[in-house]
């Protein structure tokens, strides 16, 4: 079945492994997620649990929202989303949801914001090679030629030019969960995942299509 949960990055160290391998890990404090909503397919066409991350004030939530968090306890949460589920009613509203969900050794994506970088220029964003540095080189890291001479006569639309860097919505697939920490809730996946530290980040584990 799918299963996914909320999450903080908390950022990255290293730890050894049970048979001795010493490897890069991003720590994400993953729940307690509590599932606001459950949306079935008789009602909303689809089956999937609304889990809520990150409480807030109730001060500082707006009412149509206080109304909708006091169906499942009246915690108000920063963060809501939404994970697919094939049987909804398998949970209860107000259910705390935390790394226990997951195994080690499991493979799960992850969905997070990467960095904004600000304007930045093409050999940032695009990674382009640069100029010649020598024999009278003076273009250095500019795009270099960018129209289409007599036709069209425009440049063309998606052309790699220099602009806004970041903040993109990204997804790494198949990042191993090297440990599971219910007591602190936290889970460790091998490698990096997208965003800055304290990012919020979204863990899935999809489930295989039979062929």
């Amino acid at each position: 079945m799918s299963k996914g949960l909320i999450g903080k990055k908390l950022g990255m160290t290293s730890v050894f492994t049970a048979d001795g391998q010493y490897v890069p890990v991003t720590v994400i404090k993953a729940g307690p997620c509590v599932v606001t909503q459950i949306k079935t397919e008789a009602v909303d066409g689809y089956n999937a649990l609304q889990l809520g991350f990150a409480e807030k004030r109730t001060s500082r939530t707006n009412k149509p929202d206080q109304g909708h968090f006091s169906k499942s306890g009246g915690l108000c949460f920063y963060l809501v989303r939404e994970v697919a589920v094939d049987d909804p009613g398998a949970y209860t509203l107000g259910q705390n949801l935390g790394p226990d969900l997951f195994n080690v050794g499991e493979k799960v994506d992850v969905i997070g914001t990467s960095k904004g970088r600000g304007f930045a220029g093409v050999v940032k964003r695009h990674k382009f090679g640069g100029g010649r540095k020598t024999h009278g080189g003076k273009c250095f890291r500019i795009p270099g030629s960018i129209g289409s001479s007599a036709w069209p006569s425009k440049v063309i639309k998606g052309k790699k030019m220099p602009g806004h860097y970041g903040t993109d919505r990204k997804t790494i697939r198949n990042l191993e969960i090297v440990d599971v920490r219910p007591e602190e809730n936290l889970i460790l996946i091998k490698g990096a995942v997208p965003g800055s530290r304290d990012g919020m980040v979204m863990i899935k584990k999809l489930k295989i299509a039979k062929k």
